[in-house]
């Protein structure tokens, strides 16, 4: 299956980059681009891509807002938003995880980590750039971070199963659903299963608040 993918960017040299990189890579197609943010919102919602791949700062309406329109809390059959950007500020990494992005990348983090991030999200699962989910989950020390349904961290989880608590703490090490079920010895669908389960009885929305969840309870410790 090809994974057809949106572009929105302000800078045309980025987004022609971006778009030489992703046509030229095997099962990966880019349907659209755009250089402002109201315009990949209307895009978005017509051409439905497999992912958007959303700048922050856009004329018109920034990605973050963006990404609000067509992934956030109450939005029905939520498009999977990866934000890739110059800056690693940690609200605009808050900013882009509470309004539905399922991924964040920098735009220094190079060709290889810009198309895993697509194959990832195109699954349904969540990449960040290293060097920001080390920052991010140091400094998540909140014992009361709302997540993007309303929900906080700390309440929902004491009945997670053993195994459970097993996959929940490979998500928070950043693996991939078949990186665990290579790492626990199952198949890929029930890799998928136990994940969609954790994220049914944590309330989240994404991968992304599955980990900051680990971490704010203890589950994972920060290095």
């Amino acid at each position: 299956m090809t994974i057809r993918v949106l572009i929105a960017d302000d800078q045309d040299l980025v987004r022609a980059g971006f778009k030489m990189i992703l046509d030229n890579t095997e099962g990966i197609e880019v349907v659209g681009d755009t250089d402002n943010g109201r315009d990949a919102v209307t895009k978005a919602l017509h051409l439905r891509p497999d992912v958007c791949l959303f700048d922050i700062r856009m004329p018109e309406l920034d990605g973050i807002e963006a990404t609000r329109l067509i992934a956030g809390p109450g939005i029905e059959d939520p498009l999977n938003v990866v934000i890739i950007t110059t800056f690693d500020m940690d609200e605009y990494v808050y900013g882009a995880l509470q309004a539905g992005a399922i991924g964040f990348l920098l735009k220094n983090a190079g060709p290889e980590l810009l198309i895993q991030a697509i194959r990832a999200a195109a699954e349904g699962d969540s990449l960040i750039s290293p060097n920001i989910t080390t920052r991010l989950l140091r400094h998540v020390n909140h014992p009361n971070l709302t997540i993007s349904n309303g929900s906080t961290a700390g309440g929902p989880g004491g009945d997670l199963t053993p195994r459970e608590e097993e996959v929940l703490a490979a998500v928070a090490d950043g693996l991939t659903n078949q990186e665990i079920a290579e790492k626990l010895y199952f198949s890929l669908g029930t890799a998928k299963a136990h994940v969609a389960s954790i994220m049914v009885k944590l309330h989240a929305r994404n991968r992304v608040e599955l980990v900051i969840w680990a971490y704010e309870t203890g589950r994972k410790a920060s290095s």
